[in-house]
């Protein structure tokens, strides 16, 4: 099979941007791929190619950009020109751009690639039904939001006309199948990127790194954050380094800059910047505790599943979709009230003043990561697209409901 992908890739900063690297990853390992076209973002420096073992051949096809009217047309002549067995595509609602028209265009490559016949699974991180438009960044004004509901959903009924729609939380099937009455949507967990060997648990001398991971400004604020960790200073005697890891949200460039003056006064507060894939592993390795300081959220989370990856505690908001992936996939935090300072400080307490409970949570969080590595879920793609082309051949059409519960069955 020659496998398009189309996605962000490192060293992008576009969203999603460690998804489509991991899976591509995958999906070359994968003995029913010959070949992935990497339909891919435009970006400065090297493309992150370099990988441990063999696999099949990849050819990048770095022709879009955030933000271009273009978009949709040069993704389309690739995929003419490189005649694709089957398309897969990492999406969200942002990710061709943060402008409407060009955000709103790059949602109509799956309709584009149905009428092309080209078997097409859309994996979509988020669902609008799901997300706070004024928190994560598109208005403040309800009638705009009113307004962007109903074109985001015009856009969803685009990128339903894939063979199959993956989600990867429960709930959306739910939602989209009874306001669409689609019956093409599966349920494909997101996946640990990386299932390493169990960590020994143990912390790194010096202060206790508080860390958080992501890309911040619109639900991901790092305001409560810092001033939990100043909190707990004040009434205990913890040794506590605050790591801020990763970059501004495309929709909110310069807020890192705005925190680290803010907040210029604070002892050990570290801004890391772009944390490139090898990096990855020494950041969450070194951190006592990995902390979610969202005020909502968009979807399933890849930082979670990281630090489940590494053996990490995590202090995480009860709220949303991290609540339903957190009882659906066993991972297990200390909870605390979304924006409210006091509570995310007993949260941290919590985990790092005792050693016993913060080593129980890792290994809970450990062994949840290793429930679902990516090898396993590229596997359920794969035989989406043999269903796919199976279905396309004998003019049939697919019972995706029926495939979803079989292959979870099986894995």
């Amino acid at each position: 099979m020659k496998l398009a992908i189309v996605t962000a890739y490192p060293p992008s900063k576009v969203t999603l941007t460690e998804y489509g690297y991991h899976l591509v990853k995958h999906f070359r390992l994968h003995t029913d791929v010959t070949e992935i076209v990497l339909i891919c973002d435009r970006t400065e420096g090297q493309k992150e190619l370099t990988f441990e073992e063999q696999g099949c051949t990849i050819t990048v096809e770095d022709c879009w950009d955030f933000n271009s009217y273009a978009n949709l047309f040069r993704i389309n002549s690739v995929l003419s020109k490189t005649k694709p067995d089957a398309v897969l595509f990492n999406l969200q609602f942002l990710k061709f751009g943060d402008r409407k028209i060009p955000a709103a265009m790059g949602l109509l490559l799956p309709w584009i690639c149905k009428l092309k016949r080209i078997p097409t699974i859309s994996l979509l991180h988020n669902i609008l039904e799901q997300v706070d438009l004024e928190n994560a960044g598109f208005t403040k004004n309800r009638v705009l939001q009113k307004i962007y509901n109903f074109i985001g959903s015009s856009l969803t009924r685009f990128v339903l006309s894939s063979d199959v729609l993956a989600v990867t939380i429960s709930k959306y099937v739910t939602i989209l199948e009874k306001k669409y009455k689609a019956r093409n949507i599966a349920l494909i967990p997101h996946g640990a990127f990386e299932t390493p060997p169990e960590p020994d648990y143990l912390l790194p001398t010096g202060p206790k790194q508080v860390m958080a991971f992501g890309k911040f400004g619109t639900y991901k604020k790092v305001e409560v954050l810092i001033e939990a960790v100043e909190l707990i200073r004040k009434r205990s005697s913890e040794d506590i380094e605050i790591v801020i890891a990763g970059t501004d949200s495309p929709n909110t460039p310069g807020y890192l800059d705005q925190m680290a003056e803010k907040y210029r006064h604070v002892a050990q507060l570290r801004f890391t910047g772009y944390v490139a894939e090898e990096d990855v592993p020494c950041i969450f390795g070194d951190s006592a505790v990995v902390v979610f300081p969202y005020t909502s959220t968009t979807g399933s989370s890849g930082v979670l599943h990281q630090a489940g990856s590494y053996g990490k505690a995590v202090a995480l908001p009860d709220l949303g979709d991290l609540s339903i992936l957190v009882r659906e996939e066993g991972y297990k935090g200390a909870f605390f009230e979304p924006e409210n300072t006091a509570s995310l400080a007993n949260a941290i307490e919590g985990i790092i003043g005792n050693d016993a409970h913060r080593v129980q949570l890792g290994k809970t969080n450990y062994t949840a990561a290793c429930s679902l590595p990516m090898s396993d879920i590229v596997h359920r793609y794969i035989e989406f697209f043999r269903a796919i082309q199976y279905a396309q051949n004998n003019d049939f059409d697919l019972d995706v409901p029926q495939i979803a519960k079989q292959l979870q069955s099986v894995t």
